[in-house]
């Protein structure tokens, strides 16, 4: 076998192991996002959404981040944001109430609060499914069931298809490689992307869409995957110290270390709680028929607010990962120093750092995101394209894949490996 990256990643048992357990969990979500939940006619169903915007945007938006699931009314049709939904709550929670916080810091607090979240997923979940099934009720030639029961049906189905992916994406954190979560809409978005193009091409041929349109968004697309890969790598290296400690006979520490800030420390986590948190209300009050044309992508309400989320989240999901108070204690207790910061005032140092880091970072990601509100905006450019090929699943895109390359990197170079590119390691930019 040819010495290539491909060849390495499957010479060691574990990781080859992995890598098939995280694509076969992949094939499944991707069959079970195509099965139509009892009591739909898919036949019906497709000639109802070519013949009938059904809420325009905000149904291409939703269907985007479920995986094409939504509009196929698929057991998977919620995708995995009732999970994300409620795992922002309960992050929110522990910050809010000190009793849950000093669960969560308790040992084994970390399984009781995931346990907290399960079951508030479920709560989630059910009152989304009751939701989104009544709105599928209205479409009388679609639905082959009675009201009652086709509506019960939906919701036990919707619920259990979201709580298995919510197992699912557990069991590749666990036996498979990479962010379980993020891999699902990862693989939604991929899988989406063929017949994007495809859509893309037709337009063109039917003249529906300007020639010289399509390639600035395809050179745009390719530009944009650049500047998020050199984003990504962009980290700040602050050099750390530690004294030498002599405990019986032997020595320790003296040894000069760093820590890497990255430009964004969160990665495509704020995007995707952003849009979670724009969603959950969106998919409520459009399916009881409530308008919600104000905060209809592309619009200035929920660019706006699409914006602010971002960088609320780039912010909160930082302080929670690197804490400065936690990460300055734990320099002290150990030894450390930041070479010209007084003891007193790493906390406000790192503070300091994290504030020019972040809000760059989140701004930078904020941009992004809104790309596809901005294409159909000025280039009139179709939603169900701009969100599949625009900012938003770029995002998620190369941070998923760039975060899993780092997981294989470190089995490679864990069994002595090169790594997937040269020196076996994947190159990062310092600040």
């Amino acid at each position: 076998m040819a010495d290539n990256a491909f060849s390495r990643i499957f010479r060691i048992p574990e990781l080859r192991k992995r890598v098939f357990f995280t694509l076969g969990a992949l094939i499944v979500f991707r069959i079970g996002a195509s099965l139509p939940i009892p009591g739909i006619d898919p036949s019906a169903l497709r000639a109802y959404f070519a013949t009938n915007s059904g809420g325009g945007g905000v149904l291409d938006y939703i269907d985007f981040f479920a995986g094409g699931a939504f509009k196929r009314f698929s057991i998977f049709m919620l995708g995995v944001m009732p999970y994300i939904t409620m795992s922002i709550i309960m992050q929110l929670l522990t910050l809010m109430f000190p009793s849950l916080k000093a669960v969560a810091e308790a040992e084994g607090g970390r399984r009781k609060i995931q346990r907290y979240t399960r079951y508030g997923t479920v709560v989630v979940a059910l009152i989304q499914s009751f939701v989104v099934t009544n709105y599928a009720d209205s479409f009388k030639d679609v639905i082959t069931l009675p009201s009652t029961q086709f509506i019960v049906l939906g919701i036990l189905t919707v619920t259990t298809g979201t709580i298995f992916l919510m197992w699912l994406g557990e069991q590749i954190n666990q036996k498979g490689i990479g962010n379980g979560i993020s891999l699902l809409i990862f693989a939604g978005i991929v899988a989406r992307l063929p017949q994007a193009f495809i859509q893309l091409f037709q337009q063109i041929q039917l003249k529906e869409l300007n020639p010289v349109t399509a390639l600035f968004v395809l050179v745009m697309f390719v530009a944009v995957i650049v500047m998020v890969i050199y984003e990504q790598q962009g980290q700040r290296k602050i050099p750390i110290q530690y004294a030498k400690r002599v405990v019986g006979r032997k020595i320790y520490g003296g040894q000069n270390s760093y820590i890497p800030m990255k430009l964004n420390p969160s990665g495509v986590i704020p995007v995707i709680f952003a849009s979670s948190v724009l969603l959950f209300p969106i998919q409520i009050l459009s399916a009881l028929g409530v308008n919600v044309s104000w905060l209809q992508p592309g619009r200035f309400w929920y660019l706006f607010l699409y914006t602010l989320l971002i960088v609320f989240f780039a912010y909160f999901y930082t302080q929670i990962t690197l804490n400065p108070m936690e990460l300055s204690k734990n320099i002290r207790d150990n030894g450390g120093s930041v070479p010209g910061v007084r003891a007193e005032k790493l906390e406000e140092y790192f503070t300091n750092i994290l504030n020019r880091i972040v809000l760059p970072g989140s701004l930078f990601l904020a941009f992004i995101a809104i790309i596809p509100s901005l294409l159909q905006k000025f280039f009139n450019f179709p939603s169900a394209l701009a969100y599949i090929m625009g900012g938003t699943s770029l995002l998620i895109l190369v941070g998923v894949d760039l975060d899993t390359m780092s997981q294989i990197e470190g089995y490679l170079k864990m069994h002595h490996h090169d790594g997937l590119v040269r020196k076996g390691r994947i190159r990062s930019r310092n600040l």
